[in-house]
């Protein structure tokens, strides 16, 4: 075999190749996988939960948050959000959407609006929720960066810890962030309260998770809209794999 009939012959199969290569469908997309998970244990009430729940649509629909979300329509959001409360409660509100469109965030923000809570139990089952996350984020392999968002108001007080979730190995290449709402509680007629930096605490040091991993402070329920804003406006200008800059 001369080399010119070599060199056609090599040709010829890079072109077989490459065409071959091209017929193939375009693998899926995602930059972010984000799972929302909202505390519906027995400290939140009806008028909170509301709170909770506009809030957190309140927030998708903000303009510079949707500006974010649909920053790469290429290469969406993809969200599910759940509400958790004791070790026999997890529910999803909103299964796995891909927010590649203005449509599409509407229609994600009016099922969360329209949600009404299913409250099984009233402990607080945190370490089980983180759980429930991950599991669910198994679900979206094809993203680039995955992230738990989880809201809540107080300590795990029943079921696994988070670091005993950890312990698991299930976290791999995940970032955990939360939201950490103040309330008072009252008991007997007397307050308890874990300040905001006690609690804050609690959450950066056993629960958060992951480079550049984050605890915000929303101050009650009523402060829910604006932290969760700001929240998902620092989650998604994170850089991701994938991404240049923005």
């Amino acid at each position: 075999m001369t080399r010119k009939t070599r060199l056609i012959w090599i040709f010829q199969i890079v072109r077989v190749f490459l065409c071959v290569l091209l017929a193939q469908p375009a693998a899926a997309q995602c930059r972010l996988a984000l799972v929302l998970a909202l505390d519906v244990s027995g400290s939140v009430n009806e008028a909170e939960y509301a709170q909770q729940v506009n809030g957190l649509a309140n927030a998708l629909n903000d303009p510079d948050v949707r500006a974010l979300l649909l920053w790469n329509a290429d290469a969406p959001v993809a969200l599910t959000v759940f509400e958790w409360s004791s070790r026999n409660h997890q529910y999803v509100i909103q299964p796995w959407v891909s927010l590649d469109s203005p449509a599409a965030i509407d229609a994600a923000i009016v099922r969360i609006r329209s949600h009404r809570k299913v409250r099984a139990g009233l402990k607080t089952a945190l370490g089980t929720a983180l759980l429930f996350a991950a599991n669910m984020l198994n679900e979206q392999p094809e993203c680039w960066q995955h992230t738990i968002d989880v809201s809540g108001d107080g300590r795990n007080n029943i079921g696994i810890s988070p670091g005993e979730a950890y312990a698991t190995g299930q976290f791999e290449n995940t970032v955990v962030n939360a939201l950490v709402v103040h309330i008072e509680t009252v008991v007997s007629g007397a307050a308890i309260v874990d300040t905001p930096d006690v609690l804050r605490r609690y959450f950066e040091q056993d629960v958060i998770r992951g480079p550049n991993a984050f605890a915000m402070v929303a101050e009650g329920y009523a402060d829910y809209a604006d932290a969760m804003r700001r929240k998902l406006m620092r989650e998604l200008a994170l850089p991701t794999l994938g991404q240049i800059d923005f």
